[in-house]
């Protein structure tokens, strides 16, 4: 099993390391792998002067995975858009052919009182996002700044091909038939002809799946309706800039951003693996940063991309032990329990291991 170790910026070297104490840890109990590091985001600027340099290039392609930290900082929101962090993120998911971003918001019932939410309204969550990861309008053309007319304009395209639309469709409905068998589409096809095409292609697809239940909402009906009643969905599906907003309110249904893993997962189950939060630099450095979304996202890895069940469902368990047993960093910290750092909280994930 080939890793590449991208920490990125901010706390992503901080939580990366929990992550590989952990490939540690499976490695000394005989899970073949190795690893290899590399520079991706704003270190990647300051060293080469590109997000996502050449070297790295040629070392997430060889790789069978990929593990990422986070990426970004204010220092570089002055550069040009193509030297910037984040275009980095967004060429490593174009160059891999990264389309099928799969997002759970899974609350862990000792967190339920840390959920911003009622715990009655959220206890028992546990919803799949599957977000299209490579269209839309964070890759459509033509984009981009001009003056017209003596002021200026700025400009994206949303544009979705039926072929797209169709792959991260079966990818849902295959989610969906391994969970709860629903499958809730989002859109905004009321105004949007490039979603008007996703629901037509969407029901379309739907018939190779009859066992799933398929439903169809606006996405601001969705929005309100994860706040209201957030455990009426399932596995939810929707396109790179809805999804990429839901996600985010989702996560925040189980009490920190700091919980949640995701996978982005080409035609071939190679994978980027990453927690879905930011690079924080206000905590960088200071052993605050929860680490246990970057060890959830190994747990995806081993499932997704290596199909390791059995090493998956043990990380998984080692995480559930620690909140039970009171660990907490401060995102997640409540009265009572055991307040821990950044290596505090991997400490007691090893432990439990």
């Amino acid at each position: 099993m080939k890793i590449a170790v991208l920490s990125g910026d901010g706390i992503g070297p901080e939580i990366v390391t929990q992550a590989v104490r952990v490939l540690d840890v499976l490695r000394g109990d005989g899970l073949k792998l190795e690893m290899e590091s590399g520079l991706m985001g704003g270190c990647a600027v300051d060293a080469t002067g590109e997000p996502f340099p050449e070297a790295t290039r040629s070392l997430v392609k060889h790789a069978d995975a990929i593990l990422l930290g986070a990426v970004g900082g204010p220092q570089y929101d002055s550069l040009p858009r193509p030297q910037r962090p984040e275009r980095g993120l967004l060429d490593i998911r174009k160059s891999l052919n990264l389309f099928a971003n799969l997002r759970p918001a899974v609350l862990y019932p000792e967190l339920a009182n840390a959920s911003t939410l009622k715990s009655e309204v959220v206890a028992g969550l546990d919803i799949l996002i599957v977000r299209e990861l490579t269209g839309d309008i964070y890759f459509g053309e033509p984009r981009g700044i001009e003056v017209r007319e003596g002021q200026r304009v700025g400009f994206n395209t949303m544009i979705y091909s039926e072929s797209e639309i169709r792959r991260i469709a079966h990818i849902a409905f295959q989610a969906a038939q391994k969970r709860g068998r629903k499958l809730c589409s989002v859109d905004k096809m009321n105004v949007l002809e490039c979603t008007q095409l996703w629901r037509e292609v969407v029901i379309e697809t739907s018939s190779e799946y009859p066992d799933v239940e398929l439903t169809h909402m606006l996405v601001d009906n969705a929005a309100m309706q994860l706040v209201r009643n957030p455990r009426q969905f399932d596995v939810m599906v929707t396109g790179n800039i809805f999804g990429d907003i839901l996600s985010d309110e989702a996560s925040m249904l189980t009490g920190s951003i700091g919980m949640l893993p995701s996978a982005s997962l080409d035609e071939n189950n190679k994978g980027l693996y990453e927690p879905i939060h930011g690079s924080a630099p206000d905590i960088a450095g200071k052993d605050v940063a929860n680490p246990l979304a970057t060890i959830l996202s190994l747990a995806m890895m081993m499932r997704y991309t290596f199909s390791q069940e059995s090493v998956s469902e043990r990380i998984e368990m080692a995480v559930k032990k620690v909140l039970s047993q009171g660990y907490r960093t401060s995102d997640i910290y409540e009265s009572g329990m055991r307040r821990v750092g950044t290596a505090g909280m991997g400490d007691a994930v090893l432990a439990n291991l």
